[in-house]
């Protein structure tokens, strides 16, 4: 007896994705591709692991992504190296090594792929998830955070996304976000008892992280004794903002001013947004950006204004209003009786193939009932019957799948017949 071995399954917090689920990923990645192109952005893959210290310098040493979430480990070199819980650094680093910021003019690149945190897998919270995203370097106007926001916006409508609020904030420039920090400080001063141990020990490393906090004792004593961020921008700053705002109302984006919204990333300056739909529960962010104006000078590159997003895609799924009809349904089926018929039928399903026509055959020798059978769960608009009196006559029977109608068409004009049939 055959010693039973243990299964492996996928690990907590990854999953696969099976037919169904990864065409209508494949049809919300086409939509976005399709966007990305009109507003001139320009695809760019990154590696999965990067050195740990290009996210320990642009995310921040004090947010939670760094010090809780990251999964980071030694290399046969010595090496730390990290799986990228985010896109944004590994997309910067890529256009400082290979020269891009020395291209003239704004640079507009989009990724999707795979992101790694280590977290407490939840609904909408994974430890691998997938984001869709753009990043546009090289500008400080304005007018480049709203083509973002509207970007955005116009890739969550074309998935079918209804009924999701734009958060909007300004965290400023860097004296602005020192000033803030100051600020925040002696707000907080004789009300720290009242917050989180995280909170405490962000109060001493990294105050801003607060404001992020997501227990929700800590967001109610903030909003008592804090005002927000705004208060702190000064007048170039401020001025930046008031011509977000202004813009977003000439297109008609609706936004809600957040005055508290930071993000998890040190990386942020000026303005800030964040998608929520009320569909997800607790994790309603399905997306979120920003400016980020100094990030390609603290990675040894120029000055470069810069702004992004990331979108959830596990998250943009959840918030789908109504899910798209998937058609996983085949062209044609061949099913054949015979090794005679059997060698023809695997001839033409090649030739079928060729000419962009979807295709399937036996592979299990079945019997002609169970051929039918496995069409018809393949949802094949035609079945091609071949047997003796098929060959004896050189045709080939065509069965249409919807009506059960048949006729016999000659071999040497099947192909023809069937790409007629299909362009109807």
């Amino acid at each position: 007896m055959k010693e039973l071995k243990t299964q492996i399954k996928a690990l907590r917090g990854t999953k696969d994705f099976l037919p169904q689920e990864a065409k209508l990923w494949t049809i919300l990645e086409q939509k976005a591709k399709k966007i990305f192109s009109l507003f001139g952005y320009e695809e760019i893959r990154t590696p999965i692991i990067e050195e740990a210290s290009l996210f320990v310098r642009s995310i921040g040493e004090g947010t939670d992504i760094v010090e809780k979430q990251m999964y980071t480990f030694l290399d046969r070199g010595e090496r730390s190296i990290t799986l990228r819980p985010e896109a944004t650094a590994s997309v910067v680093r890529a256009y400082l090594e290979h020269g891009m910021d020395r291209q003239a003019g704004l640079v507009k690149l989009f990724y999707l792929g795979p992101m790694f945190r280590a977290e407490r897998p939840q609904a909408g919270r994974a430890r691998q998830f997938h984001q869709i995203g753009v990043e546009a370097i090289g500008s400080y106007s304005s007018y480049l955070d709203v083509e973002i926001i509207a970007l955005l916006s116009t890739l969550l409508d074309s998935f079918g996304i209804k009924g999701y609020s734009i958060k909007l904030n300004s965290l400023g420039c860097e004296d602005d976000k020192k000033e803030l920090s100051k600020g925040l400080r002696r707000s907080m001063e004789s009300r720290i008892d009242d917050f989180c141990d995280d909170c405490k020990a962000r109060y001493a490393k990294n105050i801003l992280r607060i404001l992020d906090c997501k227990n929700e004792k800590c967001k109610s004593s903030i909003r008592e004794i804090f005002k927000g961020t705004t208060d702190y921008l000064c007048s170039k700053c401020r001025l930046h903002f008031d011509a977000v705002k202004e813009a977003l109302g000439i297109l008609k984006i609706d936004y809600k001013l957040e005055p508290y919204l930071v993000r998890g990333l040190d990386y942020y300056t000026r303005t800030t947004f964040e998608v929520t739909h009320r569909k997800l529960g607790a994790q309603d962010a399905i997306a979120a950006g920003g400016r980020y104006d100094n990030l390609v000078l603290d990675l040894g590159g120029p000055e470069k204004g810069s702004c992004g997003f990331a979108i959830g895609t596990e998250r943009a799924v959840m918030a789908i209003e109504d899910m798209p009809v998937i058609d996983l349904g085949i062209d044609i089926y061949l099913a054949t009786i015979g090794e005679a018929a059997y060698q023809l039928g695997f001839k033409l399903a090649m030739e079928l193939r060729s000419k962009g026509i979807s295709t399937e055959i036996d592979y299990e020798g079945k019997s002609l009932k169970a051929q039918m059978r496995a069409a018809d769960k393949l949802g094949a608009r035609s079945v091609g019957l071949i047997g003796e009196d098929e060959i004896k006559n050189s045709t080939i029977t065509l069965r249409d799948m919807s009506t059960k109608e048949q006729k016999a068409i000659p071999q040497s004009n099947f192909l023809n017949e069937i790409q007629r049939i299909l362009s109807k």
